[in-house]
Parts: structure tokens; C-alpha cells; sequence
């Protein structure tokens, strides 16, 4: 398996720091309205995994997309049918869904959300 961006400890520390920002009163809701960290089952190996993630909400639902896809493969849990996702501490609470992602003809990749 190649290296990523996330497999770097200097990431997993930014990455720990950004999540972290979200509970920090004032400056957290201000984060937290575009960031959030998921929390998914790996569809191979079965581990628990957290990541955070850059969101926007359309409606009901919570879309995320994936910059530079090529470099991550956690969005590919969620091929096909889609996979059970949690968002921790999303706008006050933990909330439970079910993600889809999806490749368009230009390679960018959509994750959307339906929250249960």
C-alpha cells in the first residue's frame, strides 16, 4: 500500500489540531460549521476509522468533497450502495447516516450524506 498525505505524523497532528478547534467556544462554532470528523468502518479490513472532512450542508444533506481523491482512500468505503458514516460532534451531537460517494467524469469525488 502507498503512503499518503494522512499516513504522516506531521498530518495526523494538524489534522488532530483542526478537530480540536471545534470545541473551542467562539472560534469552535465558527470551525465547526465546515468542519466535521467522521468516524466509518474500513470496508476491508473492519476497523474503526476518524478522519476530518470539510462539509457543506445542501438541504439534508451533508456533502463533502474530496480533494485530491487520488491521494485518500477512505471515500472508497463508501462506493456502491454506500456504508453506515457517524459525524462526531456535528453542530452540538453525534449524528449517525448513511454515506454514497461518487466519481464524475473529471475524477472529483462527492460524498453525500443522509442523515438518519
Amino acid at each position: 500500500m502507498s503512503s499518503t498525505f494522512f499516513d504522516n505524523p506531521v498530518a495526523r497532528a494538524l489534522n488532530k489540531a483542526a478537530v480540536g478547534l471545534t470545541t473551542v467556544p467562539v472560534v469552535g462554532g465558527i470551525v465547526g460549521r465546515s468542519l466535521v470528523e467522521i468516524r466509518y468502518t474500513g470496508r476491508k479490513s473492519g476497523r474503526s476509522f476518524q478522519t476530518p472532512v470539510n462539509y457543506r450542508l445542501s438541504g439534508d444533506e451533508v456533502v463533502i468533497r474530496v480533494m485530491s481523491p487520488d491521494s485518500k482512500s477512505w471515500w472508497r468505503n463508501f462506493l456502491g450502495d454506500g456504508a453506515p458514516i457517524t459525524l462526531l460532534n456535528f453542530r452540538g451531537t453525534d449524528r449517525a447516516g448513511h454515506a454514497i460517494s461518487t466519481r464524475d467524469d473529471k475524477g472529483r469525488v462527492t460524498v453525500r450524506i443522509h442523515l438518519d
